[in-house]
């Protein structure tokens, strides 16, 4: 629900001093602590008769969609716009990712990293089913079977991809530790 329309009010300098105390120390902005005041008064006086708590206000929406307000230094919203545009996302979703990494002690790997990891995975299977029948036809001394040195290029291809995915992984557990250069 997107809120759109205004209540106005006036306050002498002591109540507006109250209503600012009291915002501060539910650490939210005096609309905030007014919007949940007039939605818990509201629910009141529904006909269900529940009472809707002011902290609680504003808090049922779903979890994915909660929503959380910060303010930031312009430097520091330069840098997060900077690197969440390296990483291809917006700069809410990025800081969402640090969060959520940060409390859950993560290394969050982006979509594009993740499909490019998919696919390396993909490729590893793909080079087993194939050894696998190189194998059988070394096993059955079938005259077509790969030489020396194509087993050697073949596995030369899987430490590569091997030590291309290390990399991605370590990379990208350091750029979150650190930022991108």
């Amino acid at each position: 629900m997107v809120a759109t329309h205004f209540i106005k009010t006036r306050l002498s300098h002591p109540e507006k001093q109250r209503v600012h105390a009291l915002a501060s120390q539910q650490l939210i902005t005096e609309s905030v602590w007014l919007r949940r005041l007039i939605v818990a008064a509201l629910g009141e006086a529904s006909d269900t008769g529940s009472h809707v708590d002011p902290l609680l206000a504003g808090s049922s929406d779903a979890p994915h969609r909660a929503r959380l307000d910060i303010r930031l230094r312009a430097e520091d919203r330069l840098l997060i716009q900077e690197r969440a545009a390296a990483r291809g996302m917006r700069a809410a979703t990025y800081v969402s990712f640090l969060v959520r990494a940060h409390l859950r002690s993560l290394a969050p790997l982006p979509q594009g990293e993740l499909v490019a990891l998919h696919r390396s995975v993909a490729e590893l299977n793909a080079i087993g089913r194939n050894l696998n029948q190189i194998a059988r036809a070394a096993n059955q001394h079938t005259p077509s079977a790969p030489s020396q040195a194509d087993l050697r290029a073949i596995l030369n291809v899987c430490h590569a991809l091997r030590d291309h995915s290390k990399a991605l992984v370590n990379a990208n557990t350091h750029s979150w530790e650190t930022g991108h250069a």
